[in-house]
């Protein structure tokens, strides 16, 4: 649960996909993944290979708030 003032770490767009290049391309493990990258939240590493499955590349961006521009608006999936 958050705490009220509380910051929550982001990540960029480049370390999500070197990530996941670790884990399909060299069969690193989540654990070794999240050691090499500074990756503090164990689980962080399931739920983006969940949403790159998913979506693609696509899936990985911060798609809070409205955006006046995706990269790929085709592929936006509206909720």
């Amino acid at each position: 649960m958050a705490i009220k003032g509380q910051k929550f770490k982001t990540y960029s767009e480049e370390l999500k996909m070197e990530a996941i290049r670790l884990h399909v391309e060299e069969k690193w493990t989540y654990r070794q993944i999240n050691d090499h990258l500074g990756i503090q939240d164990q689980s962080r590493m399931k739920r983006w290979m969940r949403k790159y499955r998913e979506k693609g590349e696509f899936g990985l961006l911060d798609q809070r708030g409205r955006r006046k521009e995706y990269l790929d608006q085709e592929r936006y999936v509206h909720s």
